[in-house]
């Protein structure tokens, strides 16, 4: 049995004041299928073109291994030369990812390719980070530290989005002092013997092409699996929330260093503990007797 999901609503374009006004008020996801195409990244952006530009870069590399007490922050699994990474992902499926990499820092250039949509968001104005994966390379679920609104532009090939609400969280075993869910649970391909309080999540579901726009709003769970190989870029709006703003600075001044101080003390114990905790909290909150 899969998951209980809804396809995203998609529109062409839309009006400034329809977007603000039915999804950001109403924090609704959207698919937007034309955003982007008066950019010249909606011509350009394709792995050749990135590699011409920056193949000589080091770029920072994530793959799907549990996360690991040894492991920092956002710490990087691996390093490659952007030609040979992309060279790679056009070769055969590969888990490895870039995440949150600050590219346009790098190749400024890349900076005229893409245009601030004037779209009801207050974006923050720091250059962008891009993601890049390879076929069936998936980014586990997760919700953003700092509870923004995100514009999620896809480009080059297909990319699988799954999304959840917050109010969704009870039932998918969110890791205490932590942004993700357990990491090995399937969610393609759920077990529901194992993970039992599945069955009562609904989230939603959509296939973005190149070019098209995600609007994300503020702290939902995201599920990303790249169906080709392709490269993504995000902008940011801060919470509007108050709620969601404090929530933010708890995870950003308080949370990922207590999580990091801990990792240091206990060493894998506190990995595993969290992981147990993690489904004795779900189960004990919904009454399931396993």
């Amino acid at each position: 049995m899969p998951l209980h999901l809804t396809e995203i609503e998609r529109v062409k374009t839309i009006s400034k004041e329809d977007f603000y006004k039915n999804y950001v008020k109403k924090q609704k996801p959207l698919v937007i299928e034309q955003l982007t195409t008066d950019w010249p990244a909606y011509e350009k952006w394709k792995l050749n073109y990135i590699k011409d530009i920056a193949g000589d870069k080091t770029v920072p590399l994530y793959d799907d291994r549990p996360v690991s007490h040894k492991d920092g922050f956002n710490e990087a699994h691996a390093t490659m030369k952007m030609a040979d990474y992309i060279d790679l992902l056009q070769s055969k499926p590969t888990n490895y990812r870039i995440f949150l990499y600050n590219l346009m820092k790098e190749v400024p250039s890349l900076q005229k390719d893409f245009k601030w949509p004037d779209i009801g968001l207050r974006l923050v104005k720091q250059l962008p980070m891009l993601f890049f994966g390879g076929e069936n390379s998936r980014v586990f679920m997760h919700f953003d530290i700092d509870y923004s609104n995100i514009l999620h532009f896809h480009f080059h090939g297909k990319k699988q989005c799954i999304l959840f609400e917050p109010n969704q969280t009870p039932y998918l075993y969110k890791i205490p002092h932590a942004l993700i869910s357990r990491e090995d649970i399937d969610f393609d391909n759920p077990d529901f013997e194992k993970w039992p309080a599945l069955k009562q999540a609904k989230g939603l579901i959509c296939n973005l092409n190149h070019g098209e726009m995600l609007y994300m709003p503020e702290g939902y769970w995201h599920y990303m699996k790249y169906l080709t190989p392709g490269f993504s870029m995000s902008l940011r709006a801060f919470p509007r929330s108050i709620s969601n703003l404090t929530k933010a600075a708890y995870n950003v001044f308080i949370m990922r260093h207590f999580d990091n101080f801990m990792r240091r003390q206990k060493g894998q114990q506190w990995i595993d503990h969290k992981n147990e905790q993690a489904i004795i909290q779900t189960h004990k909150k919904l009454g399931i007797n396993k």
